[in-house]
């Protein structure tokens, strides 16, 4: 909160302001005032009007003539003044963040920014949480960050249109507000035991959400749940904040097998990728905007399997996709019992596998 001395007023008042009104309090004509200090009514009136300021000298004539001190018109004429001097300066700083804003507003998701209640549509209070978010000290350097590869990449997808102004914004909102989150000390050591927990969260499916964002915070894993823009199919996103490693998730789909697949997804990154490099991040679009490099890139590979693996043993899974042609909802149901998993998880697999996700079902997917 800004401090009395720090407010800026909307206008300035001037001596002269103040002296019509005591002039007509006290039912003096101009002239006759005028007359009286030994000024011309038009050089009174210049005072009136704020067009001339008050001196020592008049400030003495006035307190004859008034019987106010001189040393309020000087206090007035001063805060008038300084005042000014504080409004044009406003005026001014307010007017190179117009310019300024003009200049990168298409760099930026501003209706993104705007709906999540980042940004209300005033440069002089935008452009400093912008700056923040993007983490830059110019806003000119913002160009720079598209240049970047992992964002010139999801250009080149084909089937899905992607925004890779929106995409960063995106990226850039989860990363400050994972900086926000405060969790326990991270311990690679303790992977097997946290994969168990999440998967017994995923099975009971109650409370999901909420349930694995506190146990990854127990475990030392900062998790945030991110709304995407428009144009922007992203699923997910690890990276480092400070001293912990970290999840984005879109949800874009309220899908369990979902939401499951794109947590173990980043968990593989996080695991597989980060512990020896704390600078990259990892970036996952829908299946559908992914180009075909990106798909065979080893370490999307990589992720893909820890994910797959840890939600449904490799070898388990393999006996039990061979031997089956039918897959109906009772033999499903009956494998994912067996493996600890909701059955959403194996019935969601099929149909990636098939690429078919069109197979009648009466398994619940809905994330509760």
């Amino acid at each position: 909160m800004k401090k009395l001395t720090e407010l800026i007023p909307l206008t300035a008042t001037h001596p002269g302001e103040v002296l019509l009104d005591e002039l007509e309090a006290r039912a003096i004509s101009q002239t006759d005032f005028a007359q009286q200090i030994g000024l011309k009514k038009s050089q009174l009136n210049e005072i009136i009007k704020g067009k001339r300021n008050v001196n020592a000298e008049l400030a003495l004539l006035f307190e004859k003539v008034l019987n106010i001190n001189a040393n309020y018109w000087l206090e007035l004429q001063k805060n008038y003044d300084l005042d000014s001097a504080r409004i044009e300066q406003k005026n001014q700083h307010r007017l190179e963040a117009i310019e300024q804003w003009s200049l990168i507003k298409d760099k930026l998701s501003v209706s993104f920014f705007k709906k999540e209640k980042i940004i209300n549509g005033d440069p002089v209070h935008d452009i400093p949480i912008v700056k923040t978010i993007y983490g830059v000290q110019h806003l000119e350097e913002l160009a720079t960050l598209y240049a970047q590869p992992d964002y010139v990449r999801f250009r080149k997808s084909t089937k899905l249109k992607v925004n890779p102004i929106n995409l960063l914004a995106w990226v850039k909102l989860v990363q400050y507000n994972a900086v926000h989150q405060k969790v326990e000390v991270f311990n690679y050591k303790q992977k097997d035991e946290l994969m168990q927990s999440l998967k017994k969260i995923i099975t009971k499916n109650k409370k999901t959400l909420k349930r694995v964002k506190s146990t990854l915070a127990d475990y030392g894993i900062k998790l945030v749940y991110q709304k995407k823009p428009l144009q922007a199919p992203v699923d997910g996103i690890s990276f480092w904040s400070d001293n912990n490693p970290a999840i984005g998730m879109s949800l874009r789909y309220k899908r369990l097998d979902n939401f499951a697949f794109t947590l173990f997804h980043q968990l593989g990154h996080i695991f597989e990728h980060l512990l020896n490099n704390h600078k990259a991040e990892f970036i996952d679009l829908d299946y559908k905007a992914q180009s075909s490099a990106y798909k065979k890139d080893p370490i999307e590979k990589e992720a893909n399997q820890f994910a797959e693996y840890h939600l449904i043993s490799k070898d388990n899974w393999k006996a039990f996709y061979q031997k089956n042609k039918t897959y109906c909802d009772n033999e499903i149901i009956a494998f994912a019992k067996a493996n600890k998993i909701h059955p959403c998880i194996v019935r969601g697999k099929i149909s990636f596998k098939r690429n078919n996700y069109r197979i009648r079902s009466a398994i619940d997917f809905e994330i509760n």
